[in-house]
C-alpha cells in the first residue's frame, strides 16, 4: 500500500467484481466460489443498479414518468431509451442519441410491453410442477436444518472444550504450573476462538430461516410472472423488471435481456421441459437438478422483498 488516494477507476473495479459475493468468474462463466461472500447478492444487484444509471448519461425526465424509461440500453450505441409522447397520446421510445445520431427507429410502448411480457412468461411453469418443487424444497429444506444443526453442534462442542481449557489452565496458574505471561497470551489466542465459534453459531442458526418462505416466494412469482406483469401500473412494471432481469437492451426491432439468478435456472428449466403446461407431471428428469444447485442461494440476504410480490398469492 502507498498511502496515497485510491483510483475512482479501482473503486468502480471493486464494485463491478463479483468475487466479493462469493462468485468467481473463469473463461466468461461464473462458479461460485469456496470463500465467504463479503456481501449478499441482493445488495450486489443494487449496486449494479444504481451504477449503470450512474453510467447512463442523465435522461431528460418530463412530467409523465413511463414505465420503461431507464431500463434499457440501445442495441446500436448504449445510449439509454426514454419514452416520449407523440400526437398527444402515443407512447414511443427512442435512443437519447448522445453519442451521436443512431440509427434505431422509434418503438411503441406497447410492442415493448409485449416483449417483456413474453420474456416474463418463459418463467412459468405448471401447477402440478409447481407442487413438485414445492415439495422438494421442503424435503431439500429438511436436509439444510440438519446441516445447520450438525455445525452448530460441532462448533458448541469446540465453544465448550475451549471453557474447558481456559479453566484448567486457570487452575495451573494459579498452582505456579504456568507464569502470567503464558496465561495472559493462550487465553486471548483461547478467547478469540471461542468468538469465531459464537460467530458460526449465529450464522447457522440464522442462515436457514427465511429458506423455505424466500424458496416459495421466488417461485410464485416465476410461476405467476407474466399475469402479474401485465395487470400491473407501469411503476410496479418497472420495479418488477429491475428484480428479474438486468442489462435489457432493444436494438434492430428485438428486446435482448439477462435473467437474474434463480429466474435464469427456472427459464431454462421451463425452455427444455415437455411437459410444461400439459400437465404431465414432475417427470424433469435430470433437469430437476436445477433447485439443487440453487438451494444455497436461496439465503434471505440475497433478493429484497418488493411490494409488488403481495399478489403472487392470488390464483
Amino acid at each position: 500500500m502507498t498511502g496515497g488516494a485510491v483510483p475512482v477507476s479501482k473503486v468502480h473495479h471493486i464494485l463491478r467484481n463479483p468475487i466479493y459475493m462469493g462468485e468467481v468468474q473463469w473463461k466468461g462463466r461464473s462458479y461460485k466460489g469456496r470463500h465467504r461472500p463479503l456481501v449478499g447478492h441482493e445488495l450486489f444487484d443494487r449496486v449494479q443498479f444504481v451504477l449503470d444509471r450512474r453510467n447512463m448519461t442523465k435522461l431528460r425526465r418530463g412530467p409523465r414518468d413511463f414505465a420503461f424509461s431507464g431500463l434499457m440500453n440501445c442495441g446500436h450505441c448504449g445510449c439509454a431509451l426514454v419514452g416520449e409522447i407523440k400526437k398527444g397520446r402515443y407512447i414511443y421510445y427512442h435512443c437519447t442519441g448522445y453519442k451521436g445520431k443512431c440509427d434505431e427507429p422509434y418503438v411503441r410502448e406497447e410492442i415493448i410491453d409485449e416483449k417483456f411480457s413474453a420474456l416474463m412468461g418463459r418463467l412459468h411453469f405448471s401447477e402440478t410442477v409447481h407442487q413438485w418443487i414445492v415439495a422438494a424444497l421442503h424435503k431439500s429444506h429438511i436436509d439444510e436444518r440438519k446441516e445447520h444443526d450438525e455445525a452448530v453442534a460441532r462448533f458448541q462442542a469446540e465453544y465448550d472444550r475451549l471453557t474447558q481449557r481456559l479453566r484448567t489452565m486457570y487452575i495451573d496458574k494459579l498452582d505456579g504450573r504456568i507464569d502470567g505471561a503464558m496465561y495472559d497470551r493462550m487465553s486471548e489466542e483461547w478467547r478469540k476462538a471461542q468468538d469465531r465459534c459464537l460467530r458460526e453459531i449465529g450464522w447457522h442458526q440464522t442462515a436457514e430461516r427465511s429458506y423455505m418462505d424466500e424458496g416459495v416466494m421466488l417461485l410464485t412469482l416465476a410461476k405467476n410472472a407474466q399475469r402479474l406483469f401485465e395487470k400491473r401500473p407501469p411503476a410496479d412494471k418497472r420495479r418488477m423488471l429491475n428484480f428479474v432481469l438486468s442489462n435489457s437492451t432493444w436494438g434492430h426491432g428485438e428486446l435482448q435481456a439477462t435473467f437474474r439468478q434463480p429466474f435464469n435456472l427456472i427459464a431454462e428449466t421451463t425452455a427444455t421441459d415437455p411437459d410444461n403446461d400439459g400437465g404431465g407431471g414432475p417427470n424433469l428428469g435430470p433437469r430437476s437438478g436445477w433447485w439443487a444447485r440453487q438451494d444455497s442461494n436461496l439465503q434471505p440476504d440475497r433478493y429484497e422483498r418488493p411490494c409488488l410480490l403481495d399478489a403472487p398469492g392470488e390464483h
